[in-house]
Order: C-alpha cells, then sequence, then structure tokens
C-alpha cells in the first residue's frame, strides 16, 4: 500500500486519482513520508496545502531538472496508482528540492488567472480512489467548494465596485523595509489578481534560482480591490462603474414610478370610466346639466356661494344671500361644503354649471376609486377590487339619484374606512399586522372622513356613527386580546396613538361644527325637523330592492309596471343590480373570505337593508324608527332608501371575494399549462363580471338646457325679490344670482321657511299699494317679473299696469321688467 499523500498546491489545484492535477498540468511530485508514519497510518485525503521548506542550495539544479520531466514523471506515477504500486520513497534531499520546484511551479501559475480559480478540493486515498463512499463525498466536497468560489468572487466584485471612484490601477505592496515590494496584476476580470515581484524577472526564474524559491511560496493573493486603469488590456472585462444620478435625474425617476404604481392607473382608469358612464355630461358642460333643472341648479349656487364667501367675508358662510330676510339659510340643506374649493374658481352662471358637471364626473371615479382600494385593503385581488368599485360607484338605483350630488358624493366613505385599515395595518386577508402600521395613513383617514362629512348630514351622518361604532368595537377586542394574551403583547405605537387622538379630535370637532348650524335652524324653524309620517312617505317596500328606476339602460324599461306600484319612485327603486346579487351570493360559498367574515357581511347586509325599508318592516319600531327617535340628528334623515349605499357596499365587499377566488383558481389552472399563463378565453372568464357590473349601470339620464340668465341680474342691486316665486323658479334664481351675489328673497331648499310663505302671499296682487308696503318693510328695494314665467299667474294681466301712483319706477330690461321700490 502507498504511503505518499496528494499533493495539494497553494494555488487550489488538487491531483486528482490519476496522478494530474484538475488544470490538465502534471502532477507535482509528492513530499517525502517518514517510514515510520507510513507504517502506523494510512493514507488519507487531506484538504491542507503542503508546506513548503525552505531549499538546499545543491538541490536547485535538480528542481530545475525535474521539470522539464514532469510529464514523464506523470505518466510513471498514473502508471503505478492504476496497478497499485507505490513509487518509491525519495529521500529528504530530494523532498526538500521538489517543494521547491512546486512552489516555483505555482509562481509560474499565478500569471495565468484561469488556473487561479480552482479551490483544495480533497481527493481520494491513492489506495482506494474510486470508493463510491468516496466519490459522494468528493462530490459534495466539490459542491460546497463551488459555492464558496462563487461568494468569494461575488464579494471581490462588490469590492471593486465599491473602489471604482478611486480609479486606482496598478498597486504596490510595501516590503518589509517599506519600500515597493510585490505588484498587483490584473486578472482576466480586470481586476486585481496575484502579485508578483517588480524587480523586472520573469517570474519562471524562481525555479531556478532557490533563494527566491522560499519567499515565493509564501506569496499570497492580495484581496481584489481596485478596477484597471483606462486604456489596460482587461479593462474591457471590468465592470461598469457606479453611477450617481443627479438631483433631476432622480426626479423623473421618481415622477416615473408613481405614474406607472397601481394607485395611479387606478385613479386615471375611474376617471375615464367615469366619463364613459356619465357621458353626456362633459359634451356640453356650459348650458346643460344632468336629470333636471331644479335641485341640481340649487347645488350648484351651494358650491358657488361656498367658495365666494370665504374668499370674501368668511363670518357669513351661514348666512347666504338666498331667502332673505332669514338667518342661517345656508344650512336649509346639505351644503356641499368639500366642494368649496372648487367654487373659488370663476364666477358666474356658466361657470358654476361647468364646475358642477365636472364634479358630477369626478364624484363618480371618487366612489370607485374609493370601493376600489377598500377592497385592495381588505385583501382582494386587482380584478375582484375593481368589480367593488363598478358595483358600489354605478349600481342602478344610484341613477335615480342623479339630481341628489350630496347622495351620490360617497366615495369618501370607502376612501376614509381603507386608508384608516391601512394605518393600522389591518386587513380581512391577513388580519392586524404589527409592522404594516402607519401613523401618517391613520391620519390622513380621519381627514378625508371629516372632509366626507362636510359635504352633508344625508350621508355624512350614518357614516359618523358607523364609524364610531368601529372604533369602539375594535378598541374594545384589541384590549381584550391585549389583556387575555399570555403570549407577546400586541403593540400599538405612540405615533398611531397620537395619529388617531389627532385625526379623531379633527374628525368630531368638524362634525360640532356643522351641526351647531343645523341645530340653529332646527330650533328657529320647527317646521324643518321630520316627522315618522315623513318616514312613511319615503321608507320603501322589500320589492323596491329589485326594481330599477326609469335612468337604467337596461332595466327601465323592463320595470316600469312594478314603478308604478311605488308611492315614491325616486327614493323607492333601490336595486343594487342583479348581477352584484348573483356574485354576491357565489361569494357566501367560493370566496377568499373565511366562512365568519362571509357570515358577517351577510349579517352587515341583512342589518342595512332592514334600515333601509324605514318603517316597512314592522313598522320601524325596533329598526329605523328607534334611531330616529333615540340618535341625535336622526330624526333631519326622512329618506332611509339612502342607506342602500351601505348594502351596495356590503355586497360589493362579498362579490370581490368570490372573483379574487375565481381569479385564483384561474391562475392554479393555468400553472399546468406551457407556458404557465392564462389564456384569452380563460382572461374573459375572470373579466367578465366587471363588464357585466359595468353594463348593468348604464344609463339614459337625461341632460336638459339650464335657462338662460336675464341680462338685469348683472345689473341690479338687491335685497330683491323675482316674481313668480316658487321652488322651481326659485332655485334658478339662486344661480341667476351668483354673478354677484345680491341678496335675494327666493330660495328653495327641503323645506320652506314660513316668512318665505308669507311673502309669496303677500306679494300674488303686485304691483299694489299693500305689497310694495310690505315689501318696503322688510328691506326689499328691487322686483324682477320674468315675462317667460308669468302666464297663468295673476301678474300675466298686472305686468303692464302704470305705477306712477305706487311711488315705484318701471323698467323694461329684456325679457324682464324691473319695479324698483
Amino acid at each position: 500500500m502507498s504511503t505518499e499523500q496528494p499533493k495539494v498546491s497553494d494555488r487550489g489545484t488538487d491531483t486528482g486519482p490519476a496522478g494530474a492535477t484538475k488544470t490538465g498540468e502534471p502532477a507535482a511530485e509528492p513530499p517525502p513520508v517518514a517510514p515510520e508514519a507510513a507504517a502506523s497510518e494510512p493514507a488519507k485525503p487531506t484538504t491542507e496545502p503542503a508546506v513548503d521548506r525552505p531549499a538546499k542550495p545543491d538541490t536547485a539544479a535538480g528542481a530545475s531538472g525535474s521539470a522539464t520531466h514532469a510529464p514523464a514523471k506523470a505518466d510513471d506515477a498514473a502508471a503505478k496508482a492504476d496497478s497499485g504500486t507505490a513509487a518509491p520513497k525519495d529521500d529528504p534531499a530530494k523532498g526538500d528540492g521538489d517543494a521547491a520546484k512546486a512552489t516555483a511551479k505555482d509562481n509560474v501559475a499565478k500569471d495565468n488567472p484561469a488556473k487561479d480559480r480552482a479551490k483544495p478540493v480533497p481527493v481520494a486515498a491513492p489506495g482506494d480512489p474510486f470508493k463510491p463512499s468516496e466519490r459522494a463525498r468528493l462530490a459534495a466536497e466539490a459542491k460546497e467548494a463551488a459555492r464558496a468560489r462563487r461568494a468569494a468572487k461575488a464579494k471581490a466584485k462588490a469590492d471593486a465596485k465599491a473602489a471604482a471612484k478611486d480609479k486606482v490601477g496598478t498597486q504596490t505592496k510595501p516590503d518589509a523595509k517599506g519600500q515597493a515590494g510585490a505588484e498587483i496584476k490584473p486578472d482576466a476580470n480586470g481586476e486585481a489578481g496575484a502579485e508578483v515581484k517588480p524587480d523586472g524577472k520573469d517570474p519562471a526564474a524562481a525555479k531556478t534560482d532557490p533563494k527566491a524559491a522560499a519567499p515565493a511560496a509564501t506569496m499570497t493573493v492580495v484581496k481584489k480591490v481596485s478596477l484597471v486603469k483606462p486604456g489596460d488590456r482587461w479593462s474591457a472585462f471590468a465592470p461598469a462603474p457606479l453611477t450617481v444620478p443627479g438631483r433631476i435625474r432622480r426626479v423623473v425617476h421618481a415622477i416615473g414610478r408613481g405614474l406607472i404604481h397601481e394607485w395611479t392607473l387606478a385613479a386615471v382608469g375611474a376617471v375615464v370610466l367615469a366619463v364613459l358612464m356619465t357621458w353626456p355630461t362633459l359634451r356640453y358642460p356650459q348650458h346643460t346639466i344632468p336629470q333636471d333643472i331644479w335641485d341640481p341648479t340649487l347645488q350648484a349656487w351651494q358650491m358657488a356661494w361656498s367658495g365666494h364667501i370665504l374668499l370674501t367675508d368668511p363670518s357669513q358662510l351661514w348666512h347666504s344671500n338666498s331667502f332673505f330676510p332669514e338667518r342661517w339659510s345656508f344650512a336649509f340643506s346639505d351644503t356641499l361644503l368639500g366642494y368649496a374649493p372648487a367654487g373659488m374658481i370663476g364666477d358666474g352662471p356658466v361657470a358654476a354649471l361647468v364646475r358642477y358637471n365636472i364634479i358630477f364626473v369626478l364624484v363618480h371615479a371618487l366612489a370607485f376609486f374609493g370601493a376600489y382600494v377598500l377592497a385592495r385593503q381588505l385583501g382582494a385581488g386587482k380584478t375582484g377590487s375593481a368589480v367593488a368599485g363598478a358595483a358600489y360607484a354605478y349600481a342602478p338605483w344610484l341613477l335615480s339619484q342623479a339630481g341628489h350630488l350630496h347622495v351620490l358624493s360617497n366615495g369618501g366613505i370607502p376612501l376614509a374606512l381603507a386608508m384608516l385599515a391601512r394605518g393600522h395595518g389591518w386587513s380581512m386577508k391577513h388580519g392586524y399586522r404589527p409592522e404594516r402600521r402607519h401613523a401618517g395613513w391613520a391620519l390622513a383617514g380621519w381627514f378625508v372622513a371629516a372632509w366626507q362629512i362636510s359635504l352633508g348630514f344625508g350621508i355624512g351622518l350614518p357614516f359618523v356613527y358607523v364609524l364610531a361604532l368601529i372604533v369602539v368595537v375594535t378598541a374594545v377586542i384589541w384590549l381584550v386580546q391585549r389583556f387575555r394574551s399570555t403570549g407577546p403583547k400586541r403593540p400599538f405605537g405612540i405615533k398611531l396613538l397620537l395619529a388617531d387622538l389627532f385625526g379623531g379630535a379633527a374628525f368630531a370637532a368638524t362634525g360640532l361644527a356643522l351641526s351647531i348650524a343645523y341645530f340653529k335652524v332646527a330650533e328657529l324653524h320647527p317646521s324643518a325637523r321630520r316627522s315618522v309620517g315623513d318616514l312613511e312617505l319615503f321608507s320603501p317596500p322589500v320589492g323596491g330592492f329589485f326594481t330599477a328606476p326609469p335612468e337604467s339602460r337596461i332595466w327601465g324599461e323592463l320595470h316600469a309596471g312594478a314603478r308604478e306600484a311605488l308611492p315614491w319612485n325616486a327614493e323607492m327603486t333601490l336595486l343594487s343590480g342583479f348581477v352584484l346579487y348573483a356574485l354576491a351570493a357565489a361569494g357566501l360559498v367560493f370566496s377568499i373570505w373565511t366562512v365568519r367574515q362571509r357570515l358577517f357581511l351577510l349579517a352587515a347586509v341583512l342589518v342595512s337593508a332592514i334600515l333601509s325599508m324605514g318603517t316597512q318592516f314592522f313598522g320601524g319600531t325596533f329598526t329605523y324608527v328607534a334611531l330616529f327617535e333615540t340618535l341625535p340628528g336622526w330624526d333631519g334623515l326622512r329618506t332611509p332608501g339612502r342607506l342602500a349605499i351601505w348594502t351596495t357596499l356590503l355586497l360589493a365587499i362579498l362579490a370581490a371575494g368570490s372573483v379574487s377566488a375565481l381569479v385564483v383558481r384561474a391562475k392554479e389552472t393555468a400553472a399546468e399549462r406551457v407556458p404557465a399563463r392564462p389564456g384569452p378565453w380563460l382572461r374573459l372568464a375572470t373579466l367578465l363580471p366587471l363588464v357585466l357590473v359595468l353594463v348593468e349601470g348604464l344609463n339614459v339620464t337625461p341632460h336638459p338646457i339650464v335657462p338662460a340668465q336675464p341680462a338685469a341680474f348683472r345689473q341690479v342691486d338687491g335685497p330683491m325679490l323675482v316674481l313668480p316665486s316658487n321652488q322651481g323658479v326659485d332655485q334658478h334664481v339662486m344661480l341667476w344670482s351668483t354673478s354677484r351675489f345680491q341678496p335675494v328673497v327666493n330660495g328653495g331648499s327641503g323645506f320652506t321657511p314660513r316668512r318665505l310663505t308669507e311673502i309669496r302671499e303677500a306679494t300674488a296682487s303686485f304691483p299694489d299699494q299693500a305689497s310694495v308696503t310690505y315689501l318696503r318693510d322688510i328691506g326689499v328695494r328691487t322686483v324682477v317679473l320674468l315675462r317667460d314665467r308669468v302666464a297663468g299667474t295673476p301678474w300675466q294681466t298686472t305686468i303692464d299696469l302704470p305705477v306712477d301712483s305706487l311711488g315705484i319706477q318701471r323698467e323694461d330690461v329684456g325679457e324682464v321688467v324691473v319695479f324698483r321700490l
């Protein structure tokens, strides 16, 4: 049995079973082994490099000569290894010479980068090189060595990139005397490689120089820290230098990333979809208005007034120019105060119409975007969230509310809930995740909620109570789980707590500040309070949830007979969509939500639907009427059917769960295909629910032309009265007054003040002495008679009578007659 040990060079090349290195070079002669050591220990592989001894002077020639016959010796060694015969032992002197020879050969090999990449890998014992167990072990160690080489190479490249700014090419390593010693030459990759002596001698001379053999054997590879100089032959293989982008480029990149973000794409898509779904609202925005020319013109005036007065005299916000001489008249109906910034742009009726039409489109976009974001935050997929957004924004029942902008302005509800859930790190799919908390999102959610209630309490008041209920229930559950838990406590964070306290205070302050004006109106005008009798008039039956309004393109004509059985069509056609009903029902059995979550959503849907029925559900004794008589401010809500907003939102979340589950199943099916991506038919199947929901939301909403403003309104001063006066005409007068906002007696709202009724009765005989005296007593200085509106009224015969005896002046200005008192 052989007593030789395989030689492993300090460069990392080892000898194989046949006596040749892995790089193809002949194996170096192994160092001598003592006979007693060979007899006492069996041969075994080693991973440690051989320790070279200083060469003796008289072995220099032998080292040089043996290098010439290395191939022949390698063949002899291979033959002996195959036959199992050990090579003859060398004397110590010859062993020293061989060590010097191997060391010199290693130094020569260091000039070749391709041979300097292998790591020491143990080989099998010469006696049994092909033993299966040894082969497996060697293979495992070879893989580990390969991984180590890759890691070292990656680290070297990282170090080189870090030092790229220095642009250091060839470096010198000082010797023990502080002078330039070894020089670093680049390898094939353009990086610093092995060091060689800068004395100008050929590295191969170390083979014949015994004095240089020992120092060469102890030389190590210097860490790769730099790139080559420009123009070097290895520069083509060097990694590209790192470039630090300038401020402008960083800004451009940030803008680019923001433009392709999911929320940006969702917002832009929501606006484009809103333009298409509400068309032709923006075809003639200066002249037409959606649905009718009554309530929309009132709301166009509201936005114009809030913007105008906040710029001129904010203290008079609640005392508008309409309903003169009443006070707090701006609070006679929902104010849309949150749109005041838009009201600051432009003046006059045309600007008011353009503003209203743009806002009308944007509220649909916000509703879609808010529901989409909420569904995404809860854990639904993109397609399912899009279905939720479309179902919430374009539900068929909302088509009957096209003339009530304060009802359509509901997008802040889901958006605020989504922001609050995001800020608190909570979702239905993943539960509470403390690492996802963000105080900024929570604070923004509270601000959006405050903005939502500033649009009006008709939709905002139920939102206030729902949000308060969510806060109380969530706080109780969190505290109970925190104190009952035996494990790590669930963190909340001081920043998030401060955000909730500050944001909640801002939300509460906004609600209280707005409610003061409404409580004042209820005190001054008891007739403004609603009664249970009003509820009975506007409470829809259960059949209303399956009846579409006439504005629905798909179901409008088909449901004409069903609408005739309803006493008040506009507030009782509450169809959320048959497609939505089907998707929500599917979500009860096939969904990404858990069974508990589905049952909770179903219960919430039923509760909101029962409340929407008002007195139709067993008289409402324990449902809506109980809230009407108990909760502050609830007695101002006379239309229970508008609570269908919550029914639609909850159904949309259920539908998002089922559609998201369908998309997941489609991806799993596509994963079994080659290539692993959904085919066109499979993609169409996942988008079909979204298309059907949008089709069911198509409308035939009319867009009538708004009466033009008479020229006299841009000239006359107030306070003035416009005759004839009624709810419809007065709303037009309010819009016409947006040029100068002069005080006018006329006004339209959810109720008619007693004094306005008296004025209409007292001026029925105008112009006569009694009516003139009455108007002077209340401060009216100008009366305007509209010639095109007097047909069938008492003024049809008195409009041209002489007025000299009354002490007033009469002037024809276009199509109106102006009386100055």
